[in-house]
């Protein structure tokens, strides 16, 4: 089975039940389908068989047709994140030779003179750009028929690693497919079911939308998240779940629009992304008044693959609060060890590294055989996450291997900001890590050492990544020091400075 046969069969099934909701209109599964036919014979007019097709824009119709349509065409999808900066999205598309690129008007005039050979506008289309809609409009009805494989690359998804350069995930049709089974037997979708989705389609957590359609449910999307705009669409269109990060989670149970909604056709919230603090768990659920399940996952396992269920956050509501800390437990398609340096499991309750083993996790990085070889070993994937499992076989994810920090579920590579500040002519060393914020999970904290008699000021350096990097990867708080401590190695000991933000907080 291929990823585009999810639409297809559903369009067999039931052209006219409705598959996309955005902004007030509606597309029934077989329009979408008659569409994405259309899509991909038109990029056979472009582009050939194995070449990239990038698309960078907010939440549109369009990214869910290139879902579908790419593959179908046999292409890779390339899905860039709308709120990286103009030269780190034109490295992506340098780095994953995409031959066109598709996007928003302002998107396309931040990228500039993008590496490809075509360009399409979706919107405000300029004289030397074909429309999105006119190559639909002047395509085949259906695309030729290609030679293709499950093993195949259908999507590839750059996600940030240590070293601060983005590596591309190849998430083949085959990872997808089991990414789509495991997230249906994690969280049951039911037959009434309408699903929200909020997040941004360029994360892989834009799979839920295949996993609605694969049970042939439809998917309200919007643009962006909103705690009104949710409010508004599950009141609107009957939504019945939805997914949102601990960050979404926080700031609806804030939005004031929230008392007096009737929000009572909402039966679950998934949630996932980053760890989710008790107190909102808990009070999202007595506001909301319905199921929380969360997901465990990354973009190389093609989403998630950890479920920790209704049951069990009831349970955890209901005397076990220590269950409102676990991740879960591993989905039937995925093997999961915890092992210490060296390769060996660890006893249960005692922490080492997460590795993990399945159908859904992807073969590698695009053109990265080094990064490759270094986190899939003997035949296991290493996550860089570190954890632990109890005598139910719940996993608990205690820190994270690799220098990443989480805000607001968006990733940042430490590496990436550190790299920028050390531009400054004053700065001696730096070192970047994550401070704990009971909204964002995360925010990025810089500690610096500036070089003897040299001057800079917070609001410089904070300027100074703005300029190179998107504006979450922007450090919130930038604190001078003399010098920045080592380890016996001389290496910057990166958990002292954590320790140092934990003991200012206490204080």
């Amino acid at each position: 089975m291929y990823l585009d046969d999810v639409l297809r069969n559903a369009a067999l099934e039931r052209p006219r039940d409705d598959a996309l909701v955005f902004e007030g209109v509606t597309t029934t599964f077989a329009e979408l389908d008659r569409r994405v036919d259309r899509l991909a014979a038109g990029l056979q007019s472009i582009a050939n068989a194995g070449d990239r097709i990038a698309v960078v824009a907010e939440n549109h119709p369009a990214i869910v047709e290139l879902y579908y349509a790419v593959p179908r065409a046999g292409m890779v999808l390339v899905l860039l994140n709308y709120r990286l900066a103009g030269a780190e999205l034109k490295a992506m598309l340098k780095d994953s030779g995409s031959r066109v690129l598709i996007g928003e008007r302002g998107l396309l005039d931040r990228i500039g003179a993008a590496p490809v050979d075509s360009t399409l506008a979706i919107d405000q289309p300029l004289s030397t750009e074909k429309p999105y809609e006119a190559l639909l409009s002047e395509a085949r009805a259906a695309p030729e028929a290609v030679s293709r494989s499950q093993d195949d690359t259908a999507w590839l998804i750059y996600t940030s690693g240590t070293t601060g350069r983005a590596k591309g995930a190849m998430l083949s049709h085959a990872n997808l497919i089991a990414g789509l089974i495991a997230a249906s037997l994690g969280r049951p979708v039911s037959a009434h079911d309408r699903y929200l989705y909020p997040f941004p389609l360029c994360h892989v957590s834009g799979y839920n939308v295949c996993v609605f359609h694969l049970h042939r449910r439809p998917v309200v999307l919007l643009r962006r998240f909103d705690p009104r705009a949710v409010i508004d669409a599950v009141q609107s269109f009957g939504v019945t779940t939805m997914s949102l990060a601990p960050t979404m989670i926080a700031m609806l149970l804030d939005e004031p629009a929230l008392e007096g909604a009737d929000l009572g056709t909402l039966r679950s919230v998934g949630y996932g992304a980053s760890a989710i603090p008790a107190a909102v768990l808990r009070r999202g659920m007595r506001v909301l008044g319905c199921d929380f399940a969360q997901g465990y996952g990354m973009t190389e396992l093609a989403g998630n693959a950890v479920f920790l269920d209704a049951a069990t956050h009831r349970r955890g509501i209901d005397g076990e609060p220590h269950l409102l800390t676990a991740a879960g437990r591993p989905g039937p398609l995925l093997g999961l060890r915890i092992v210490d340096e060296s390769g060996t499991d660890v006893a249960t309750g005692q922490a080492g590294e997460i590795v993990v083993r399945g159908p859904q996790v992807c073969a590698g990085y695009w053109g990265a055989a080094e990064a490759t070889a270094a986190c899939w070993r003997d035949g296991w994937f290493h996550t860089g996450d570190m954890g632990r499992r109890d005598e139910e076989g719940f996993l608990y994810v205690v820190d994270r291997k690799k220098d990443i920090i989480v805000t607001g579920g968006e990733n940042v590579s430490s590496r990436e900001v550190e790299d920028v500040l050390h531009l400054h002519d004053a700065v001696r060393e730096a070192a970047v890590v994550g401070e704990p914020d009971p909204k964002w999970g995360e925010n990025v904290c810089a500690f610096v050492a500036l070089r003897p008699g040299r001057e800079a000021t917070e609001a410089e350096l904070v300027g100074l990544v703005r300029q190179h990097l998107a504006g979450y990867k922007k450090p919130k708080r930038v604190l001078f020091v003399d010098e920045l401590p080592k380890n016996a190695s001389g290496k910057i000991s990166k958990l002292e400075l954590r320790q140092r933000l934990t003991a200012a907080e206490t204080a």
